[in-house]
């Protein structure tokens, strides 16, 4: 993997007392950008930590010096260095007048992902700001139109991928660009380099907007191959956000039958895709060389909606030049930065089967909450116990299973599973499932109601546990009080959001609206882990805020 920066001609654009710390500095190879705020000490950002470059504060006349050495900022307050990558950010005070700059070093990176280019489809990188999505696309711009001879078209909002200037960067090889000249109007150039310069290929940068988003559909449609990129750091964040959800197809709600409903272990109101997405090919970009491809986004959208294990394919590039490719299965997670809003994971809980990674058989039998397995459990050497929950809700039994961490994983294919699990209504009146049962030797299990108390007496009764196993705290302050799904949810996000968020980070979390008799059991569980939670909002979007310690 050749790198190459042209990292002098944004040195030379500094002020000399920025600058000359940086020339001689040992990790000017990785420099991400360099930040002149007024009234403060220049800062070079590097991939480990930020470093002041010196202990003389930012003036006017530092950042006039710098602005008179660039090109013109357009209407995103962005602007560069001719014939360079470079890119140059500037923060403005309420008059208009430049009070900041943040010089970010552009960088051309030559070997890539030719074997997914190949395949034609359309490719969508998602990441946050900073991991190298407009770096990749520029490389995915010379192979597609100097290796792979195809006529691509790429849309320059800000003259980040070809440079600034009319002469666009050589990195780009024989690719197009066609630029942009107000942000707003990036949706049309889209349309119009299909009709007038018969592309096979667009390559658009920061799809960010309703109307890029209804762009990209229409492109798709023509049959002209998409390369774009996103903000985002997993695909499901995609997929919750509502402007660019239409990118992997759109999420709607669907009403199911009764016999359906059963069948699927799910509420009758269920979140299907709604369409094809534009994109065949999703990339994740958390790290600059770590990558997780989706190779399939059809097929990964739907595992998300459904909650199952979705296949992902992990590349990780080497400084020496090799791919190391890896595939596995793997739920795609949240990000767990500070200060998280939980309205922003309230999907997460909607699609919360199989979240929990699955023990070994060794962990389990080895945990200490559970001293011994019983003797049915140990007969399954291979696998682990396996129920098929029949019209009981599956993420209701998970979302317990997962609380009270038993030797158990639900299934929903009745001939993998190992015991059935129903409510005895069901089963008394349908034939079908006895016969099925019979047929294939697996026993039944029913309880009377779907209460977390009844359900969890059949479970430990499976295993063959002792009723006084049971974690008795969780036991005394829950099963009085939680008799159905929503009031269990309630309690899981509380114990999520206290022990992945509030306790290891440290930041206030702010749960979902809920009614008083929610927030009051909330309050309990949340006294329960000593911490402190206050009441915000109005009726009815009043909800609890938790406090770290």
């Amino acid at each position: 993997m050749l790198i190459t920066d042209d990292l002098s001609a944004l040195l030379e654009s500094l002020p000399p007392f920025v600058r000359e710390p940086l020339e001689d500095h040992p990790q000017k190879e990785s420099l991400i950008e360099v930040v002149m705020d007024l009234g403060r000490r220049p800062e070079a950002r590097f991939p480990d930590r930020p470093e002041y470059l010196s202990n003389e504060m930012i003036t006017c006349n530092d950042l006039n010096y710098c602005i008179k050495r660039i090109g013109n900022f357009s209407g995103d307050n962005r602007a560069g260095i001719e014939r360079t990558l470079h890119r140059i950010s500037c923060v403005r005070n309420r008059d208009g007048s430049i009070v900041g700059l943040t010089c970010r070093v552009g960088r051309a990176i030559f070997g890539t992902i030719r074997d997914l280019l190949q395949t034609g489809k359309s490719l969508l990188l998602v990441g946050k700001p900073g991991v190298g999505k407009t770096t990749a696309i520029r490389e995915v711009a010379r192979v597609l139109a100097n290796e792979m001879q195809k006529r691509v078209v790429i849309i320059d909002t800000s003259n980040e991928i070809a440079g600034d200037g009319d002469v666009p960067h050589s990195s780009i090889g024989r690719a197009r660009r066609m630029q942009v000249s107000e942000p707003e109007l990036q949706h049309h150039v889209m349309i119009e380099a299909v009709e007038n310069h018969m592309p096979q290929v667009i390559i658009i940068d920061e799809i960010g907007t309703e109307l890029e988003a209804s762009a990209a559909c229409t492109i798709a449609e023509r049959g002209v191959q998409l390369v774009g990129t996103a903000h985002g750091n997993y695909l499901n964040s995609l997929i919750k956000n509502p402007t660019l959800s239409d990118l992997v197809g759109g999420i709607e709600y669907v009403t199911l039958g009764d016999d359906e409903a059963k069948r699927r272990g799910t509420q009758k109101s269920v979140l299907e895709r709604r369409t094809t997405p534009v994109f065949d090919i999703a990339i994740e970009i958390h790290e600059r060389y770590s990558w997780i491809i989706h190779e399939n986004v059809e097929q990964a959208v739907d595992c998300i909606l459904q909650g199952k294990d979705v296949p992902i394919q992990k590349r990780t590039f080497n400084p020496i030049g090799q791919t190391i490719i890896d595939y596995s299965s793997n739920i795609s997670k949240v990000d767990l930065n500070a200060n998280v809003n939980w309205k922003d994971l309230e999907f997460n809980f909607q699609t919360k089967k199989n979240s929990q990674t699955i023990k070994s058989e060794e962990s389990l039998v080895n945990s200490p909450i559970h001293e011994k397995t019983s003797e049915k459990l140990q007969t399954f050497k291979t696998k682990a116990l396996a129920i098929y929950s029949y019209g009981i809700n599956t993420r209701h039994v998970d979302n317990i299973i997962a609380m009270f961490h038993l030797p158990i994983v639900t299934t929903r294919k009745v001939e993998k599973a190992h015991f059935i699990l129903s409510v005895r209504s069901h089963v008394k009146h349908n034939t079908q499932i006895r016969h099925i049962a019979k047929m294939k030797k697996i026993a039944i299990w029913t309880v009377r109601s779907t209460s977390v108390l009844q359900i969890l007496r059949a479970l430990y009764c499976i295993l063959n546990w002792e009723i006084k196993t049971l974690d008795v705290n969780k036991l005394t302050l829950i099963a009085p009080k939680v008799g159905t799904l929503n009031e269990l949810e309630v309690f899981e996000e509380v114990r999520l959001a206290i022990e992945k968020f509030v306790i290891p980070h440290r930041v206030t979390v702010e749960l979902l609206p809920r009614n008083v008799a929610m927030r009051r059991l909330q309050h309990e569980l949340i006294r329960h882990y000593k911490l402190k939670a206050r009441t915000v909002g109005e009726e009815p979007d009043r909800k609890l805020r938790i406090y770290p310690n």
